[in-house]
């Protein structure tokens, strides 16, 4: 598919859509993925399409890819995995200097093709396409600006209201670059965003940078000229074989174009304030933040917790992991605790979003779909199991049975995160606050409800500890309900009901 400017109008529903709270999926639902490329004369769209496989664990539900060639952007979109989304045939018609690629998991908007990005506005400067990460809190408030705009809303999306704002600074006479400064003054919220232009590509964060934006290096061209690529982790540059150069930081664009990169700081105000969900589990475990891998973190906070229950070391037989982010913890917990490591469970890599229904037999025991115990392994044997987190407890309980009828004789669980008491607005699915089943029962009763034989959860200092940063410098919002940045009142009262109830 080639074109200027593409809407599709085709609705899709997915898995998630419809479903009971006690089906939802019971974790933390990935962010996005945000991928862009600057690099005149090569094979930008091989490069988007390869940066947004890295970045797939980001979101599942949709993928796209524009490029600009001259003033001209192409682009293709739809639902589904990026190896589902495009093919070589596709990537050929997706032709120009740079390209912006996303990889969706809906926050705001519903899980639709028509809300797919890159979201394409045109303007009078020519298009421009947009990524983004992250979720605005002010929708209500940009939305009836535009409005009297006269905009026709294609989308459900923030993303599409961002790009909007940014086109009506450009219809009224800024130029790229101060049209994108003055859009991200006008949105609240946690936003990384990559944007390609006729002229160049743009990169920016929001004034906390809770959502990651990373510059990178590619491998110096024929020409001599420096190219460079930016993607939401470190595994997004690694894939093509660009060279880490350093972080986006919050309240900064830099704008890449044939003169180079320049670097402005869009807002004097920046603090930062990265989402520790990002190293806890949403980032990959080979990408690096603070010049370690955060598999090198994750098992740090598993020998954290370790020694935060240093009864532990007598409790059980071995230490098993939920695959797969809950493995480095594992690791860490069982070195500590002295405990030996073993896999217990074997998770199923290839199942993604599906549009097919499993029968309601396979729905009771659906956590075999991904999970598999091995029996061999776990009969006869006293378990701790390790895992990121818990957030309504229904997957957590399904777990326990099927060890236990694997033949575990003790099911032991720990968590390597503190309770999920608060819901997320800043870029992360979370149900609203009475789905949290840390918001409404003790620890004591979480155990009894997931059926474990002990339940024990990383201490929130200890967690903040294993960074080894300024912890002051990370958003922990879902742990302890202090957000960075104020949430309206209508928001508020749509999803922290339980405060709202007792204020």
């Amino acid at each position: 598919m080639k074109a200027d400017r593409i809407f599709p109008d085709g609705d899709v529903m997915t898995s998630n859509q419809g479903q009971s709270p006690e089906e939802r999926p019971d974790r933390m639902e990935e962010a996005c993925g945000v991928f862009g490329v600057y690099a005149p004369g090569q094979n930008v769209s091989t490069f988007a399409y390869f940066g947004l496989f890295a970045l797939q664990h980001r979101g599942q539900e949709s993928a796209g890819i524009a490029t600009f060639e001259d003033d001209r952007v192409h682009l293709h979109k739809d639902m589904g995995l990026v190896t589902q989304v495009f093919n070589e045939d596709i990537l050929e018609t997706l032709v120009g200097d740079l390209a912006v690629g996303h990889t969706r998991y809906s926050t705001t908007g519903s899980s639709r093709v028509v809300n797919a990005q890159p979201a394409v506005v045109p303007t009078k400067l020519g298009p421009l396409a947009l990524a983004h990460n992250g979720n605005l809190v002010n929708v209500a408030h940009l939305r009836e600006e535009l409005s009297k705009r006269f905009h026709d809303f294609v989308t459900t999306t923030d993303s599409e209201m961002i790009a909007l704002a940014m086109g009506d600074e450009v219809n009224d006479g800024k130029g790229w670059l101060d049209a994108a400064v003055a859009a991200c003054k006008r949105c609240e919220g946690a936003f990384s965003l990559v944007i390609g232009t006729p002229a160049g590509l743009i990169g920016a964060r929001d004034t906390n940078g809770i959502r990651p934006l990373v510059l990178g290096v590619l491998p110096e061209s024929d020409d001599g000229e420096t190219r460079y690529a930016l993607a939401s982790e470190t595994c997004g540059l690694d894939i093509i074989g660009a060279t880490y150069l350093r972080d986006v930081e919050p309240g900064e664009m830099v704008w890449i174009d044939n003169d180079g990169l320049k670097s402005i700081k869009w807002a004097e105000a920046a603090t930062r304030k990265l989402c520790v969900f990002e190293m806890i589990y949403f980032a990959r475990p080979d990408s690096t933040m603070h010049d370690e891998s955060l598999y090198t973190y994750r098992m740090r906070i598993g020998r954290q917790l370790a020694e935060e229950n240093p009864n532990d070391k007598n409790l059980a037989d071995i230490v098993i992991a939920v695959p797969d982010s809950g493995i480095p913890a594992a690791i860490g917990f069982s070195q500590t605790s002295g405990i030996p490591y073993a896999e217990g469970l074997i998770k199923n890599r290839y199942v993604g979003r599906t549009f097919i229904q499993p029968t309601q037999s396979m729905r009771e025991s659906g956590i075999r779909m991904k999970l598999n115990p091995l029996k061999d392994v776990l009969k006869g044997k006293r378990v701790v199991i390790v895992d990121d987190s818990i957030v309504r407890g229904t997957t957590s309980r399904k777990i326990m049975r099927a060890i236990r009828d694997a033949g575990a004789t003790e099911v032991h669980m720990r968590i390597s995160s503190p309770p999920v008491t608060h819901p997320c607005f800043y870029g992360i699915d979370t149900d609203n606050q009475d789905q949290l089943i840390a918001a409404t029962k003790s620890v004591a009763e979480i155990s009894q409800h997931i059926e474990a034989d002990s339940l024990a959860y990383l201490s929130w200092e200890g967690m903040l500890k294993a960074t080894l940063q300024d912890t002051e410098g990370f958003c922990s919002a879902c742990f302890t309900g202090d957000y960075p940045i104020d949430i309206p009142a209508h928001l508020r009262r749509s999803k922290l009901m339980l405060e709202t109830a007792n204020a």
